[in-house]
Order: structure tokens, then sequence, then C-alpha cells
């Protein structure tokens, strides 16, 4: 695999931010894509997400072939949640590896959780999506959405090696879809796909993001 930058990276926290105040959408209204529940809040903020963002996902979803459909299992993610998923996948890895540094753990983190102060989620800006059939069975990609890294033995890669043939084929279509629509992926997950970032002014070489930490109604 070639070399990854992570979030905590000071090429992706050194990026401005210039903040548009672009609405956050609710994806279960827009009805190209299929919204799953398995991370739902009672305040459905799960499902929302930049209106920029989800513009480009409706694009996306033309660029599939026919018989599919994208299915999104998490847009938004309030700053506290951010905060709380990001100490506790810490405390999981402090808990096994006592001898790592304070900055090492802090990079391990970020493998697989933005630090919530540079997150696009916490931004509305990305969203975590998977690929499932018109009549409903999911594909697959070769790991679950969100697994880890120690979970999956480094799997959840997108370009890990030792993953099936259909997962590989399955997670080409949905990144080729993805990236023709503007979006960009951070590469230790296969299923985090972002725009308007830091990571994805960071990709694109765009000179600022458009989206910082938003709350639901202030954007």
């Amino acid at each position: 695999m070639p070399p990854i930058i992570l979030m905590n990276d000071p090429r992706v926290t050194g990026i401005p931010v210039q903040e548009c105040g672009e609405a956050l959408v609710d994806l279960r209204r827009l009805g190209f894509l299929d919204v799953d529940d398995r991370l739902a809040d009672p305040a459905g903020a799960y499902a929302l997400l930049r209106e920029g963002v989800a513009l480009r996902l409706a694009r996306a979803a033309e660029l599939l072939p026919a018989g599919l459909r994208l299915l999104a299992t998490e847009g938004y993610r309030p700053l506290a949640l951010q905060i709380t998923y990001f100490e506790e996948y810490a405390a999981e890895l402090r808990a096994a590896h006592p001898e790592w540094s304070p900055g090492h753990l802090h990079r391990q983190t970020s493998r697989s959780l933005s630090p919530p102060e540079v997150g696009p989620h916490v931004a509305g800006a990305a969203v975590d999506l998977t690929l499932r059939t018109e009549d409903g069975p999911e594909l697959d990609l070769g790991t679950p959405v969100n697994a880890s890294p120690e979970e999956s033995d480094g799997a959840c890669y997108t370009e890990a090696d030792g993953i099936s043939g259909e997962a590989r084929r399955n997670r080409r279509v949905l990144g080729t879809a993805l990236a023709a629509a503007g979006l960009v992926n951070y590469p230790t997950e296969w299923w985090h796909w972002s725009y308007g970032d830091r990571y994805w002014a960071l990709t694109t070489g765009a000179p600022a993001a458009r989206y910082g930490p938003v709350t639901p109604g202030t954007g």
C-alpha cells in the first residue's frame, strides 16, 4: 500500500477552514440512496449531511451499475459523540499497548477515528457508505463498515491485501462512482468518503476546507 497521511498529520490539521454556511440536509428524504439505521440516534443526526455532499452522492448514485444502490450508515456526528468514540478507542489501544507514547497512541487512534477537532463527520462533510442490491442484500466489501484495523487485521484499509476478488471489485465499483462525483476516501477505511473537509482539501489541493464543525440548525 502507498504511504497514508492520517487525520492527525499537520498537513491536515494545518489546513484553514473557510466555512461556507451550507445547511445540513436529511438523507432519508432524498430517495436516491438508502439509509441504514444501525447507528441511528433519537434526533436523527446520523442521517444528516451538508447539502453539497448530498448533491455529490446523488451524482455517484447515478454512476453505479444498474441494480446497485448506495447504503449510508452514518453522516453527521455530533462533536460530543466524536470525542467519546475517539477516547474509547484510544483507551482500548492504551490497554493493549501500555508501552506506547502519548504521541504514538494519538497517531494510532487516528487511523480509525479522526481527532475531534478535525473530524469530517463533525463538519457534516463525511459519510460512511457501502453497497446493496436493489432488492436488499449488502454486497461483500471485505469487512463490516466501521471494522477497526485490529478487528479486521488491516482489511479495513481501502487498498488492503488479503481480501477476496469479489470484495476488491465491489470496493472499486463504490470508489469509482464516489471519486467521479468529487468525494475523497480516507484510505484506512474503505467506507469513509468526504467532500469539503480538511482531508478533501489536502487530497485535492484546495487552499481551504469549505466545512468546519457544525450543529444542526446552525448550518
